[in-house]
């Protein structure tokens, strides 16, 4: 059993799960124990009724770049085939999580977020960008496609076009011109990026969860079905929700002109 440090470390307060890359000499890149512990302390998050809003952030000047390129090297002379089956046993499922959990995920980029940390950030419903921050979908830079659903996300952020071009000619894209093109929510100066998330994931976890999560699923579905369908499935989100406490208590609080209090359920 290892006794190094978690290279992903979460912290549980207020209904928040705060999951956080800790691998600051790496710039929090990604190798395989990396990815593990990240994949496994998603699972734990989404699984948990307790938490009801997830932030993901990083630690020191960056918030993950990516895959680790040095275990990367070691690998093509090695064992080649794992290069590639870690899309699908790592990349892949931490995305969905990120992208579909019953729950909010913010996404604070305290520093450089590039390849499929990029990604990962893109996932999240919303990103607070520190100043000095950047994102860089540094794919083919090395020659390779993309991955980790960026183009997924990427397009319905910045549209096709663009994405496109961020993607044919990868470079940093700070933090303001990030806010300008759709990558950003807001720009926070770095010093109070921590606490601007920290206020922002308090009330999302204080909300109806349930009707957060139909949300989001409700438009990740619409994105790529006809009308009808998106309709079809909006009813069938009505009718969750509309069963659900958290409707009850806030009907109840309107009729009594007091503020609802949502328990999550």
């Amino acid at each position: 059993m290892s006794t190094e440090p978690s290279p992903v470390v979460t912290e549980r307060s207020d209904g928040v799960a705060t999951i956080t890359f800790s691998r600051p000499e790496a710039m929090n890149s990604l190798d395989v124990r990396t990815k593990e512990a990240l994949l496994a302390q998603l699972r734990a998050a989404a699984s948990d009724p307790d938490v009801r809003c997830v932030v993901l952030t990083g630690t020191g000047r960056a918030f993950c770049v990516g895959q680790d390129l040095k275990e990367h090297v070691r690998l093509l002379g090695e064992d080649p085939q794992q290069l590639w089956t870690t899309v699908a046993e790592h990349y892949n499922p931490v995305v969905e999580l990120i992208a579909t959990m019953d729950k909010p995920v913010v996404a604070a980029v305290n520093g450089v977020a590039a390849g499929a940390g990029a990604a990962f950030a893109f996932a999240a419903d919303l990103r607070y960008v520190a100043e000095s921050a950047g994102f860089n979908l540094a794919f083919t830079g090395i020659a390779l496609s993309c991955d980790s659903g960026t183009s997924w996300s990427l397009p319905r952020l910045v549209g096709p076009g663009r994405a496109k071009e961020l993607l044919y000619f990868p470079r940093t894209v700070p933090a303001r011109e990030a806010l300008e093109l759709g990558l950003a929510t807001e720009v926070v100066p770095d010093a109070e990026l921590a606490e601007r998330v920290g206020q922002v994931a308090r009330t999302l976890a204080a909300g109806p969860t349930r009707a957060y999560g139909a949300v989001r699923r409700a438009i990740a579905f619409s994105s790529s079905h006809a009308l009808a369908d998106a309709l079809d499935f909006e009813d069938e989100m009505m009718t969750r929700t509309g069963l659900s406490e958290d409707h009850r208590a806030a009907v109840d609080a309107f009729l009594a002109k007091e503020p609802p209090s949502f328990s999550g359920r």
